[in-house]
């Protein structure tokens, strides 16, 4: 049975992720939490959102910091049950730039890169 294709929005947000994590070891990417997770060194790095958004999973101690940020907000497993600190919602709007983009994906790795190394 062949796939559907996802959402235009998601899509878009998955290119310009794959662009960005070219050179990074990428070891899959699997349909979880409603998108599309893109797990790198075994671990969840982001999720691109069917309506291109991003869930982002950073350093709990930097999550007061980033969640401040513009279209930033608390990620929920449903609703009204957050995932607790680290998993960050951000809108949209708030990766439609590239800067923007690379803010989250630099505290993503940043995060990313301890959390493979079983420090976290």
């Amino acid at each position: 049975m062949a796939r559907t294709p996802p959402p235009p929005a998601q899509q878009d947000l998955l290119n310009r992720l794959r662009e960005y994590l070219v050179d990074e070891p990428v070891t899959d990417e699997r349909s979880m939490f409603g998108g599309v997770c893109v797990m790198v060194r075994g671990k969840i790095l982001v999720s691109a959102g069917k309506d291109g958004s991003l869930l982002v999973r950073v350093d709990a101690a930097r999550h007061d910091e980033l969640v401040a940020r513009p279209g930033a907000r608390q990620a929920e497993m449903g609703a009204g049950r957050d995932m607790g600190p680290g998993w960050i919602t951000v809108a949209p709007d708030g990766v439609d730039s590239d800067p923007d983009l690379v803010v989250w994906l630099d505290a993503a790795l940043e995060y990313n890169s301890v959390a493979a190394d079983g420090r976290r």
